[in-house]
């Protein structure tokens, strides 16, 4: 049976299809996997694009702002969608709308205009915004309120294996059927032209492939029959007037919010810089084995990022995909707040060395900080939902909607590296680690709602 279309109440599985709860939770892992994917393919078109458009880090990363802006702007209307039409067909038009969006790569290929592709991108996140909006929550429904922490972990577990998988097959793709890098300095207009429309190309067929693996995966969730999810009234004691003073009121609601925020804004970050930051000389040495210089940087990125993605990112995202799988198992049992500001603490002391130090130490210690960010997302949300029972709906459209920070936080650290170089730039994560820090152990506690003067 289609599942139901109030995300706004609380919600239980019908006992009578208790059984199917482990098929539908492996259907929606499938949409984990598939964004992760696509969301980590950014970090391949950033040096791709930056070389072909000549762009500085700062006009780079609006590639990751246009995405992850998307989420500011739909994600409170993708939760009123939900509300509407229901968490599969939901899904379903997610999907649909990613597989736009992906074929929207082809006529910005074409022109080339990198203002195309800023547009392709943005239909692509707002079919990837529904499906977060739809999935995250119903997965925590999927099963007793006390391991939702640990269910999310382990679906956003293969959320990572998707950004593992992303940019390796990115870099075979698309970086390795570009063309020879060639000095575009010395290139009349036509040539020039000639050439970035051969670079620019070479996103066709992975995308046409991605669009069509992106309708099949929607035909697929359309025909499954997923367990029925029922709205109910029996709301825990005081819970039906809590929900008429709304999410603004909970403390631990606005904090989790904020804590998304800088959250996916130092993973975002992180991730969108490696390959540059892994071109320096002094951290990985790319740029001199390649036989240039700083000035010859944007030329070698592309042959450099095949090299790096094909040893290095994918230790980066997998450390998230290890330690949602070790997490899934720890929070059966741990505390999550307190597991949170550990691996948070953790993640910052590793950014840290990696500012500090220069060659291996500081190739190493940024990669390991992928471990550590392993559990923060899932956990941050369970947390920001909790106890929050008709009010779980909205809650969850705001949280999402937090992921905005993937677009603003990795744009200023772009400006900082403009400014004082891509070493020192990675001050921004550190800070965000810290905040995330305190919200475990302190701003996650349930508290009673803040009413303005005069509310009831």
């Amino acid at each position: 049976m289609a599942i139901s279309g109030s995300s706004s109440s609380e919600v239980r599985v019908a006992s009578s299809e208790g059984n199917s709860y482990g098929s539908a939770l492996a259907m929606v892992t499938t949409l984990f996997f598939m964004w992760g994917f696509l969301t980590s393919l950014n970090d391949i078109l950033i040096p791709h694009l930056k070389s072909i458009f000549q762009l500085n880090y700062a006009q780079v990363m609006l590639v990751q702002f246009a995405f992850f802006t998307t989420y500011a702007l739909l994600g409170i209307p993708s939760g009123k969608v939900v509300e509407w039409i229901g968490y599969k067909k939901t899904m379903v038009a997610g999907l649909l709308t990613m597989g736009v969006g992906a074929l929207l790569f082809i006529p910005a290929a074409k022109v080339p205009s990198f203002p195309l592709f800023l547009g392709a991108l943005i239909v692509l996140a707002a079919g990837i915004t529904a499906l977060q909006v739809a999935a995250n929550p119903y997965v925590t429904v999927l099963g007793p309120a006390r391991t939702a922490s640990s269910r999310l972990n382990l679906t956003q577990a293969f959320n990572s294996l998707g950004t593992v998988a992303g940019p390796i097959f990115g870099a075979f793709v698309i970086l390795r059927t570009a063309g020879k890098v060639q000095d575009v300095s010395k290139m009349s207009p036509a040539v020039h032209k000639a050439y970035q429309i051969h670079e620019a190309s070479t996103v066709n067929i992975p995308y046409v492939g991605i669009a069509l693996a992106l309708v099949l995966l929607g035909l697929a969730i359309a025909m499954y029959k997923f367990p029925r999810i029922e709205a109910t009234k029996d709301y825990r004691p005081g819970e039906l007037t809590r929900a008429k003073g709304g999410i603004w009121h909970y403390p631990h609601v606005l904090f989790g919010a904020i804590a998304i925020f800088v959250y996916v804004g130092a993973e975002v970050s992180i991730g969108s810089f490696l390959i540059n930051y892994f071109a320096q000389p002094e951290i990985g040495g790319l740029a001199t084995a390649a036989g240039g210089g700083l000035h010859q940087l944007s030329a070698s990125l592309l042959l450099l990022a095949t090299k790096v993605i094909g040893t290095w990112v994918p230790l980066y995202w997998g450390g998230l995909m290890v330690g949602r799988f070790i997490g899934s198992g720890v929070l059966q049992k741990a505390n999550p707040g307190k597991v949170l500001s550990i691996v948070a603490l953790c993640a910052a002391v590793l950014v840290v060395v990696s500012m500090l130090t220069d060659g291996g130490l500081a190739v190493w210690s940024i990669l390991l900080v992928g471990l550590f960010n392993s559990i923060q997302f899932p956990t941050i949300f369970t947390l920001g939902v909790a106890e929050m029972g008709p009010l779980t709906g909205e809650a969850s459209g705001l949280l999402i909607t937090a992921i905005v920070g993937g677009a603003i936080i990795p744009e200023l650290q772009g400006l900082l590296a403009d400014r004082i170089g891509i070493h020192h730039a990675f001050v921004l994560p550190i800070l965000c680690y810290l905040y995330i820090a305190w919200y475990g152990v302190s701003g996650s506690k349930v508290r009673e709602p803040r009413r303005a003067a005069g509310s009831l």
